[in-house]
């Protein structure tokens, strides 16, 4: 079956697939989200208790789709891997820093014998919520901003910047995703917490919380996405390969790949009336909502930076290093071989759905918190 397909369809298939993880990984950084509202929305250390545990029951979610999706890019497009990761190291160095003093906070924090505090583990919890969120945000806007390096013969990378991927840093224009990501997974933050948490103060602050947030959140989305779709994109000719800017080569894309543009737009508007119901018409089940339109608005953008004769790692210190679907993939055999894993990946997903509903059937209470007998974060 997938062996008839050629390379480039197969290609196409699995940034597809890319895509689908990427979004899904935005959309479970509600956790980091949730973690940056401990003291915002607990009024005593009971309710920060029940705050704390209704995130311990998904934080290991986020992580393993944050190891799935750099899996899927290491066994599909081995290239970028190795360019990413082995050359912008001090940034992921950084990401995997936060999200380790992640996983030790929600073992230690209760633990018998802590000698830190629990406050000391709650603020890790804070800089991962923060810190790794921002990072991460401003490595995906090199995707269209672009990277300072280049590829030899051998396809050997050499970074061309000592700081090793923070030079991005020094783009203002990076820092508009970054700001968009950490008001977006606080907003869906608060409304996993309405659904999870059966505790009204606690709702009562989170609906105000999402009210501002979203205010927050609309300046920096609507300016990253006319930065986008305004700014020069790297293209490249389908037949020479020769990398070129193009003016408005995102709004392009959206334009002549229509149903990339309706995926962008159906998920911008699931977002904003999940937001609207949640805190206008105080319904507590809105992340199902909120969760499939950011699913749906990270992968338009990951689809729109990959297809469409786009380079989706354009590098900036020479244009025809860039990385593309098509030069940075792995073989026929081993994207055909990896093809069939893959589908694997609705009953995965299935699994996913059924654990979460089991998990989620009892609402976390004040009495459950309160009770000696339970096991707490």
């Amino acid at each position: 079956m997938f062996e008839n397909l050629t390379l480039h369809e197969l290609q196409i298939y699995w940034w597809s697939i890319i895509s689908l993880l990427g979004g899904l990984f935005v959309f479970i950084m509600f956790v980091q989200g949730g973690q940056t509202l401990l003291n915002q929305l607990s009024g005593n250390e009971t309710e920060k208790t029940m705050l704390v545990n209704s995130l311990g029951r998904k934080w290991e979610l986020g992580f393993t789709t944050l190891v799935l999706f750099g899996g899927a890019l290491f066994a599909a497009f081995p290239l970028f891997y190795a360019t990413s990761f082995g050359g912008a190291y001090w940034v992921w160095l950084a990401i995997l820093f936060t999200f380790i003093i992640q996983a030790v906070s929600y073992e230690y924090r209760t633990k018998a014998g802590n000698v830190f505090g629990a406050r000391t583990y709650e603020t890790f919890l804070a800089i991962n919520g923060y810190l790794g969120t921002f990072l991460l945000g401003a490595a995906i806007s090199t995707f269209f901003s672009g990277a300072e390096f280049r590829l030899d013969d051998n396809n050997f990378v050499y970074w061309m910047s000592s700081t090793r991927g923070l030079e991005a840093l020094a783009v203002w224009q990076n820092y508009l995703l970054p700001f968009a990501m950490i008001f977006l997974v606080r907003i869906i933050g608060g409304m996993y917490f309405l659904n999870n948490i059966d505790h009204e103060p606690i709702r009562d602050r989170a609906r105000a919380m999402i009210k501002r947030n979203i205010l927050y959140f609309l300046p920096f989305f609507l300016a990253f996405v006319g930065w986008v779709l305004f700014k020069d994109g790297f293209a490249y000719d389908p037949v020479s390969k020769a990398v070129t800017l193009v003016p408005m080569k995102h709004l392009g894309t959206f334009i002549e790949l229509p149903w990339i543009g309706a995926m962008f737009l159906l998920g911008v508007v699931m977002v904003l009336v999940a937001v609207f119901n949640s805190v206008f018409k105080a319904k507590n089940c809105c992340i199902f909502t909120v969760g499939i339109g950011t699913v749906l608005t990270v992968m338009a953008l990951l689809l729109n930076v990959g297809l469409n004769g786009t380079s989706y790692y354009p590098s900036v210190y020479d244009l025809q290093h860039s990385l593309t679907i098509e030069n940075s993939s792995g073989s026929h055999y081993t994207l055909a071989a990896m093809s069939y894993a893959s589908l694997m990946v609705p009953f995965v997903l299935a699994y996913i759905a059924y654990v979460w509903h089991a998990m989620d059937r009892v609402k976390i209470t004040e009495e459950e918190i309160t009770s000696s007998g339970e096991h707490h974060y």
